[in-house]
């Protein structure tokens, strides 16, 4: 693996045929986000794999707006040729469906599921006065609504997964959705906000730096950065956890013979050693494989948003 300045993989362009005899164009990856961050880490290990496990030409294709929609659109039409990849998130496939009154696909129906690629970890952080999730919770539960949780924005990873601890722990906070994580993480750091679930890619150095305190792990593991942390599943909350993931998709009806190929390559890409090493200073970590594992994932993520949604009184836009 070769890592740039940047930090990202850089994926060699080959001319030799990736998928099948008929194909010899460039395979494009099709990327829900701007340029930058860790879709583009993502992406680049796969290109990097799927070069290295196939042959061909596989090339990033930026397709940003509409909650990841209209990249998730232009994937569900194309052509079931191997040419044309997804790598979607949790917002495209479990949260974008339900918040959105026309998406545009069908989650399910409307692709064919490869296998899901890798989670992104996330932690429950706290301005330094909170020593503990039990001392939050306690005065979360003294104060009702007069605690609040930030976030960047209604119907997020970091929204909903804090409506459901929030309901599993019987506390009322308010919540303060920000455009953005940064200046969300700002505001808990300043003490304007008490907590939020915050991606460790962003978190990690005020982590270290005390300027925030890490409370738990969203992961259903603890993490390897930080082996003391506990789950917050651990603290009395068992089988909470999860967040958010990056998954491989392709449009309806992709050969039975592509599927395979294209699954077991990308598992063996995010599987590697040095591949694991790589994410886990990026703040992405290994996920369950497979096509099984990755729908059975999204339909569970699915129902159990919706349930969250109706709860915040979310409805689609």
């Amino acid at each position: 693996m070769t890592i740039t300045r940047r930090g990202l993989v850089a994926a060699p362009l080959l001319a030799a045929p990736a998928l099948a005899q008929a194909q010899s164009s460039t395979t494009a990856l099709v990327i829900p986000y701007s340029p930058g961050g860790a879709s583009d880490v993502v992406g680049r290990i796969l290109a990097e794999g799927l070069t290295q496990r196939l042959g061909g030409s596989f090339v990033l294709d930026h397709k940003p707006g509409a909650s990841t929609t209209i990249a998730a659109r232009t994937v569900a039409r194309a052509r079931p040729d191997g040419q044309t990849l997804l790598v979607g998130t949790v917002v495209t496939f479990a949260m974008a469906p339900l918040a959105l009154r026309n998406p545009g696909y069908d989650p399910i129906e409307d692709f064919t599921a490869i296998t899901a690629l890798c989670d992104t970890h996330a932690m429950l952080v706290a301005n330094p006065r909170w020593r503990s999730l039990e001392e939050l919770f306690a005065a979360a539960k003294a104060r009702p609504g007069q605690l609040s949780y930030a976030s960047w924005g209604i119907g997020t990873t970091a929204h909903l997964p804090m409506l459901d601890l929030t309901g599993r722990a019987g506390v009322e906070m308010l919540h303060v959705p920000y455009n953005g994580a940064p200046p969300a993480l700002t505001d808990v750091i300043a003490g304007r906000a008490d907590c939020m679930i915050a991606l460790l890619a962003a978190s990690r150095g005020h982590i270290e730096e005390g300027r925030v305190r890490a409370l738990g792990t969203v992961s259903t593991e603890r993490l390897p950065a930080f082996p003391n942390i506990p789950t917050v599943a651990e603290q009395g909350f068992p089988g909470f956890g999860g967040g958010a993931w990056y998954a491989l998709h392709a449009p309806p009806n992709l050969p039975a013979p592509i599927k395979a190929r294209l699954g077991s390559a990308a598992a063996e890409s995010f599987n590697d050693p040095r591949t694991l090493a790589f994410m886990e200073s990026q703040g992405l970590g290994p996920t369950p494989t497979g096509e099984a594992a990755l729908v059975e994932r999204i339909r569970r993520e699915l129902a159990q948003n919706r349930e969250l949604m109706q709860r915040a009184g979310i409805t689609p836009g």
